[in-house]
């Protein structure tokens, strides 16, 4: 009888060591014409606003002067500027507050949703789509006339409960201004978060919350231990998201301003890069702000995006 021969990986196998997977070049060839278009779509004015963040570029620019280069000299005007500074600080604690709060309330809403009956769940789903899918121009004509200081259903409401909020105007003071941006932003982004939130709670297997509540587990406890890990991945990517979205906001802030706010103490990146730029005609500046937002960007997102390369390895 002839003895069969063991295959060539049989010997590694048995040995306990882990197989090598082949690498397979076919996803990398079908990510080709994706990228391709992400090149000529972003890499195009983003190349442009880098050169121009280089240059001497006003008004006369655009009717057909040419540019003068000038190196460094605007990034170094532009971060001399203590304004610059003062719009960076506020920029970065509106975005980071205003995703936190987004977050937490996206996943208060969505274990909502998981919690209650078929009913309830239905007309939580439908208001939320409604108010995410309002245009931001409408949505902001309604906030400005909830919040106007003369016939304002805030300050009558706080004026009925007995609180002296006759013809107070919100948008005044930038502390005050900063709180009504809020609620706006987050109104508009918690959403979002619920939903994407939800869909992962779903995915959880009652089977698992079952038996760690026969095992004595608290809801608390199976929240932290069993529900949270379950949904990281949702959330790293709802939370990088948001401060990316946070970071860039500009209509919420322009039309608030439109309606009576202080311009230079209530200015966010998006806002300022408007005013250098369209308000001042001073084109360059505004393209060296805005490399600056893409690097920042970059940097707030750098921890997330390692924190997914590491989980996906």
């Amino acid at each position: 009888m002839t003895a069969v021969s063991a295959p060539p990986d049989a010997g590694r196998a048995s040995s306990g060591q882990p197989r090598r997977r082949r690498f397979n070049v076919a996803p990398y060839l079908l990510l080709i014409p994706a990228i391709a278009a992400l090149l000529v779509a972003l890499g195009y004015p983003l190349v442009w606003q880098f050169v121009t963040s280089l240059q001497k570029f006003g008004l006369a620019q655009q009717f057909g002067k040419p540019p003068e280069f000038v190196g460094l000299a605007n990034y170094v005007q532009l971060f001399g500027d203590r304004q610059t500074w003062a719009v960076v600080v506020r920029s970065i604690v509106f975005c980071l507050a205003n995703a936190a709060i987004t977050v937490v309330l996206g996943v208060l809403v969505a274990l909502l949703m998981n919690a209650v009956g078929k009913a309830t769940r239905l007309i939580l789903q439908v208001a939320m789509l409604l108010a995410w899918a309002m245009p931001v121009i409408a949505a902001m004509t309604i906030w400005i006339w909830v919040f106007d200081w003369r016939r304002g259903i805030v300050n009558w409401a706080l004026t009925q409960l007995g609180l002296d909020f006759t013809n107070h105007n919100w948008l005044e003071q930038p502390l005050s201004f900063y709180f009504v941006a809020t609620v706006i932003v987050v109104w508009m982004s918690v959403p979002f978060v619920a939903f994407s939130v939800y869909a992962g709670l779903t995915q959880i297997s009652d089977e698992v919350m079952e038996a760690a509540a026969l095992d004595g587990a608290s809801a608390r406890q199976r929240f932290f231990a069993i529900t949270l890990p379950m949904i990281r991945p949702v959330l790293m990517i709802v939370a990088l998201l948001q401060v990316i979205w946070d970071l860039r906001v500009f209509a919420q802030i322009k039309m608030l301003q439109d309606a009576g706010a202080p311009i230079a103490e209530t200015d966010l990146l998006g806002t300022y890069i408007y005013r250098l730029g369209v308000g001042s005609s001073d084109f360059a500046m505004a393209s060296a702000l805005s490399i600056f937002v893409l690097l920042l960007t970059v940097a707030l997102s750098f921890f997330y995006v390692m924190h997914l390369m590491k989980e996906d390895q």
